[in-house]
């Protein structure tokens, strides 16, 4: 029996695609897939930064209609996340690479790229609904953004401390067993739904994170890097969980804090004539 488990064991390790579950990256091509990720993220984070100029950390869609604000989130997405999805997305796509060449090695790339943003996008059109709801209660009721702060805050922190935080994020520190997994899939699509399996994964650990946007505004841009410093670290760091924890309890502060000191809910807050 134990010899079986173990053979069993190795087969499953066979099945996966050569690179994927197996070996570690080369120094070279580490090297190179972290360039084209800097070459993506840093413009990623300068076309966030010029569309936020001028825009501040208004309460809703600031204006914006759905597609400039899905564009704008696909991009702040990826100047976010990609840093902390690059291990997942560098060792599939290698994968993807020794498999394949030419024309075929391209559309399996994008269909793994695509299949995670189209995750993010969905994620988008709930976010522009729920801008849009509360930038209409704060307009009509000013006050109402102090509590609107304190639930989202509190939605934060329970989703930190709780366990489908814990789930994905274990997920999202071991890529490795999933790749294995992901070996697995049947051939019909499986690059895109690997990018949208593992994008479901990668919501689900930064749900929590990203909610907090509504009230520190979601065009703030210093709102942004706090976020995508704290997801890289969670993520990649070996106290991350514990980070996790810790972010939990600070946002169950603010949540009983938020009601009586307005200036934690930058996005909430109705400019005024003078800031205008």
């Amino acid at each position: 029996m134990r010899h079986s488990r173990t053979s069993a064991h190795a087969s499953g390790r066979a099945s996966a695609p050569t690179g994927v579950g197996g070996g570690l990256l080369s120094a070279r091509d580490l090297a190179v897939a972290w360039i084209l990720i800097v070459l993506v993220a840093v413009p990623a984070w300068v076309l966030t930064v010029g569309q936020a100029r001028g825009m501040g950390a208004e309460p809703g869609t600031m204006g914006m209609a759905l597609p400039l604000f899905l564009l704008l989130w696909l991009t702040m997405t990826a100047a976010m996340m990609l840093p902390s999805m690059a291990p997942v997305a560098i060792t599939w796509a290698r994968g993807i690479g020794r498999q394949s060449s030419g024309r075929t090695r391209t559309v399996r790339t994008v269909e793994f790229v695509g299949g995670y943003l189209l995750v993010w996008t969905a994620v988008g059109l709930l976010a522009y609904a729920v801008l849009a709801l509360t930038g209409g209660l704060v307009g009509d009721h000013p006050t109402a953004g102090r509590w609107i702060g304190a639930v989202t805050f509190l939605l934060a922190g329970l989703h930190q401390l709780g366990p489908l935080k814990n789930v994905c994020l274990r997920h999202c520190r071991d890529p490795m067993s999933q790749l294995v997994r992901y070996a697995g899939f049947r051939q019909s699509a499986r690059d895109l739904r690997v990018g949208v399996h593992h994008g479901a994964y990668c919501v689900g650990c930064c749900a929590g994170l990203m909610i907090v946007l509504v009230p520190l505004g979601v065009m703030n841009v210093a709102a942004m890097a706090g976020l995508a410093v704290v997801i890289f670290v969670e993520k990649l760091w070996s106290r991350g969980p514990l980070l996790a924890r810790a972010l939990g309890v600070v946002f169950l502060v603010l949540a009983v804090l938020a009601p009586f000191q307005t200036w934690l809910l930058p996005g909430l807050s109705m400019p005024t004539m003078d800031g205008m």
